[in-house]
């Protein structure tokens, strides 16, 4: 008896949640940039939001490969790096929230919608998991 325990909705979740990040990103950048125009923004601060914004990205390519991989070779160890990988992006994602230099309502949203999809994201790879533990263990 050969079982797929692969999940084709955290395939798709995964793919939709970078689609946004690549939205997210460009439009949290030209937001930053345009706070850093019209606002008194210290230079420290825009430097670390512009660098957690990057490392973010990089860990979100890092969740997305993880995942993916994990899910198609049924990995247990790439999912569960994809799970430590999406409590970053989730405590980043919460940084750019709530904690960065100036939060606008835009930020709030976009960086809400993010949030939930991560959850989601987060939910399904550790169902995964379990599914893929209780049959090899």
């Amino acid at each position: 008896l050969c079982t797929q325990l692969s999940s084709v909705t955290f395939q798709l979740l995964l793919k939709l949640t970078t689609v946004y990040f690549v939205f997210y990103f460009l439009f949290t950048l030209g937001l930053i940039i345009r706070k850093s125009l019209v606002l008194p923004y210290p230079v420290d601060a825009l430097v670390c939001d512009v660098c957690l914004l990057f490392l973010l990205a990089a860990l979100d390519f890092l969740h997305f490969f993880c995942g993916v991989k994990g899910n198609l070779t049924e990995s247990e160890r790439y999912i569960l790096a994809n799970l430590i990988v999406t409590g970053t992006t989730i405590l980043l994602t919460i940084y750019f929230l709530v904690w960065q230099t100036y939060v606008m309502r835009a930020d709030i949203i976009i960086s809400s919608v993010l949030l939930v999809a991560y959850g989601l994201d987060g939910v399904l790879a550790l169902s995964t998991l379990a599914r893929l533990a209780s049959v090899y263990s």
